[in-house]
């Protein structure tokens, strides 16, 4: 029987994210698969107040965005309470909250809970919100405590989209009840490899067989984006020269810019097609975070057979389960990055191998029907 599921999320398109990206393909799953869908969002960009985007129904509440947009905060002016009165007339049968920390998050549990509806949060950390600044930081963190007591009072079900996720609510006194695996659209990027695709080598003037290192994802300092642009260098000045293309932006881009070279090539944001594009004409993805919950952008890498490097902090070492299938690092200093650059490129069998099993168990694991078939026996409970 089709179910109405209300998602909350803090942030959704057209802002970019793991979050964002995450609730869009859970609900065009749900809704491929005959069920209502309505997203509750914050309007970081601007954006109308109610629209639809690809058949999903999208209700944004003003807000401040706080921290460069990375904390929005709800207007409570007469848009907000109009979205609120709306809601107050619907019912659902499960509430879906997108991710732990937020003030949204408590108003999603509460409006569900004065329902009698079913509510689930889904972990997309694992860490605190960092800005970088000591003393912020630790008021950050006590902050994320207080506000987790609260909603652990309000709302009893948590899910993380990874195991690592489910360890790092751990921290907070949550037990989660398991996972809800982030994931990607295979057929499709299968379908778009098959296209006619941008020539990132022809562009760049990069020879057939020369090494490039591909970096997807947002411009932030916690991606390690100065390491890993450091350890290229110094690998380039020891060996043969490899490639690194960095596609994004983010609060790092001018740093990023300032490092351009003839083999250091920031591409700025990529539209879908060309990160694809990009994965699949590459050798190697490197993400060295100090914080990540399962990044999208190495399951894309995995997709696209891209030898994955990264490290331990996170979901993706559930993909990458030990050295045949990729690099985990210990940290993301310099040193490990060159280490690993310097192995993985001398050593053609082993990149091999690990495409090829990352790939496989990507197949197996890590589709949207997986997660949202997951999702549908937690709603029939």
């Amino acid at each position: 029987m089709n179910k109405k599921y209300c998602i909350f999320a803090a942030q959704f398109l057209p802002h970019m994210g793991g979050i964002e990206n995450y609730t869009y393909n859970i609900s065009k799953e749900l809704i491929k698969r005959g069920n209502e869908v309505i997203i509750i969002t914050n309007n970081t960009t601007g954006s109308p107040l109610q629209e639809k985007i690809d058949g999903i129904r999208v209700l944004r509440f003003p807000c401040y965005n706080l921290i460069n947009g990375r904390f929005p905060v709800m207007k409570l002016n007469k848009d907000f309470w109009k979205i609120h009165r709306y809601l107050k007339k619907q019912k659902y049968d499960i509430v879906v909250i997108n991710a732990r920390f937020y003030f949204h998050s408590i108003y999603a549990a509460l409006y569900a809970k004065k329902r009698r509806t079913k509510s689930i949060c889904i972990e997309h950390g694992t860490s605190h919100l960092s800005v970088h600044n000591s003393l912020l930081d630790f008021i950050g963190g006590m902050y994320e405590h207080f506000h987790t007591m609260i909603l652990k009072r309000i709302c009893k079900d948590y899910y993380g989209v990874s195991e690592a996720c489910c360890e790092w609510s751990a921290h907070f006194g949550i037990r989660s009840k398991g996972v809800l695996y982030n994931a990607v659209d295979l057929d499709k990027i299968e379908h778009l490899k098959e296209l006619k695709q941008r020539d990132f080598r022809k562009e760049y003037s990069i020879a057939g067989d020369a090494l490039i290192i591909v970096f997807t994802g947002r411009l932030l300092k916690e991606k390690g984006i100065y390491e890993l642009i450091e350890a290229v260098e110094r690998y380039n000045k020891n060996h043969e020269a490899i490639y690194l293309m960095l596609a994004g932006e983010g609060e790092e881009k001018a740093y990023v810019e300032s490092h351009r070279s003839e083999y250091i090539i920031p591409l700025g944001r990529l539209q879908f097609e060309d990160v694809i594009a990009v994965l699949n004409q590459a050798d190697i993805f490197c993400l060295p975070s100090v914080s990540e919950g399962f990044a999208t952008s190495a399951l894309e890498a995995a997709a696209c057979k891209c030898y994955i490097i990264t490290t331990e902090r996170g979901g993706t070492k559930e993909l990458v389960l030990d050295e045949s299938y990729g690099t985990i690092m210990k940290d993301n200093s310099v040193d490990n990055i060159y280490r690993a650059i310097e192995e993985v490129v001398a050593n053609t069998g082993l990149r091999k191998e690990g495409q090829e099993l990352c790939y496989k168990r990507l197949e197996d694991n890590f589709t949207w029907k997986h997660t949202t078939d997951n999702l549908e026996r937690i709603i029939e409970k």
